[in-house]
């Protein structure tokens, strides 16, 4: 089972994949919380990575493609993952398609991918209520909407890309917390 989580910020893809990740057994590759663990290292990566976050832009396609071809290679991905925070853009979708054809899990045509893109569909203004009640330094009400500003302009375009291949999966992420699990479990049955 190969999945992207996809969705503006505070949409719940960080949940949805943990819980779903645990049932399955597969890894949950989050893009948030391996930038935020190098901000909290002070790594290289992660002190480039801070003044983008802080400023609640995205952090740039070459720094995100080089984590997740790393974290592709290691041996618990060979089963399976789900992917949370990445691809951002058509061109991070572009690229990664290309790296799983060379690592021989897809194809550069994207018909021949297992891949399944999630959407979780959430309005503003749930987002913005779910995300200030979160408490992390980088939520504030100005950074939040500009966050989803970004998100509306730069990672929306894929949902119409994977849309387009037939690997889109869109669910209300709008209502309690189980019943979006079990909508996406009975989506994704099919591909377990």
């Amino acid at each position: 089972m190969q999945l992207i989580f996809m969705g503006p910020p505070g949409a719940g893809k960080g949940t949805q994949a943990q819980l779903l990740a645990a049932l399955w057994k597969i890894p949950h590759i989050s893009t948030g919380d391996i930038l935020r663990a190098c901000v909290v290292a002070k790594t290289a990566l992660g002190l480039q990575a801070k003044a983008y976050m802080d400023a609640g832009e995205l952090v740039p396609d070459q720094l995100l493609m080089d984590i997740i071809q790393e974290r592709m290679d290691q041996p618990d991905a060979t089963a399976g993952w789900i992917l949370d925070g990445f691809p951002r853009t058509v061109a991070q979708a572009a690229f990664f398609d290309t790296l799983l054809c060379d690592i021989g899990t897809g194809g550069k045509s994207g018909k021949d991918c297992d891949i399944r893109a999630v959407n979780l569909d959430v309005p503003d203004n749930v987002l913005v209520t779910r995300l200030l009640s979160r408490g992390r330094q980088d939520d504030n009400e100005e950074t939040i909407r500009r966050r989803l500003q970004v998100y509306r302009e730069q990672t929306e375009p894929l949902i119409e890309f994977y849309s387009d291949r037939e690997q889109l999966v869109a669910v209300d992420g709008d209502r309690d917390m189980e019943l979006v699990t079990a909508e996406l479990q009975q989506a994704l049955s099919g591909d377990s």
